[in-house]
């Protein structure tokens, strides 16, 4: 049973290199807070969306579908930052993390 289970592994990770997944990610470039070269709504899919939803509908975490007539991209952003009730600070960071208040100060 292990060796069969070593096997898998071993398999997994051999197919994983060859297609790819065992590549290290390339360095976040430094856009020098030109939020623009970030895509907000990109990085809220890759960071935001388990817990507010496919479509800002909310899940764990509060809907956002309309946070941009509640709350400016500055308080979006000291959100993103600080956290608040079940959020944890700093989830993102950065010119991400300014690229998404940005994008969901849009969301009216």
């Amino acid at each position: 049973m292990k060796k069969s289970l070593l096997a898998l592994l071993l398999g997994s990770s051999v197919a994983l290199a060859a297609c790819g997944g065992g590549e290290e990610a390339e360095p976040e470039k430094e856009t020098g807070g030109d939020t623009a070269a970030v895509d907000g709504e990109q990085v809220y899919k890759q960071s935001c969306l388990s817990c507010h939803g496919q479509n800002l509908e909310g899940g764990a975490g509060p809907a956002l579908d309309k946070i941009g007539s509640k709350l400016s991209e500055e308080d979006i952003l000291n959100v993103i930052k600080n956290g608040q009730g079940g959020m944890p600070p700093n989830i993102t960071e950065g010119a991400d993390a300014e690229a998404v208040a940005s994008w969901l100060a849009s969301q009216k």
